[in-house]
């Protein structure tokens, strides 16, 4: 049976082999405005959701709210590797 939390995703798109994870969660104000990926790079939300889109971020699907789309974990029932979970770092 399909998890609630995987219904709730738009798309889960096929990682490519060499896909990045995300690091840490760039915000502003308290909120997402971004992704800092584990080679280094940070991409805005909309270009993690792109790159997430054409294989290029690991462990996420594609959801949207309020017309806005965004990343969100793949349950696997670790938490620590939620994007909750993640640091927080500010746009360089």
């Amino acid at each position: 049976m399909e998890s609630l939390a995987m219904m709730s995703m738009k798309e889960v798109p096929t990682p490519n082999a060499n896909a990045q994870t995300i690091t840490a969660l760039v915000k502003d104000s308290g909120h997402v405005v971004g992704y800092q990926l584990s080679n280094g790079q940070t991409v805005t939300k909309e270009e993690g959701v792109n790159l997430a889109r054409q294989g290029g971020i690991m462990g996420v699907g594609i959801s949207e709210r309020n017309g806005t789309e965004y990343l969100k974990s793949i349950p696997d029932g670790t938490e620590s590797n939620n994007l909750d979970s993640l640091p927080s770092v500010t746009m360089q």
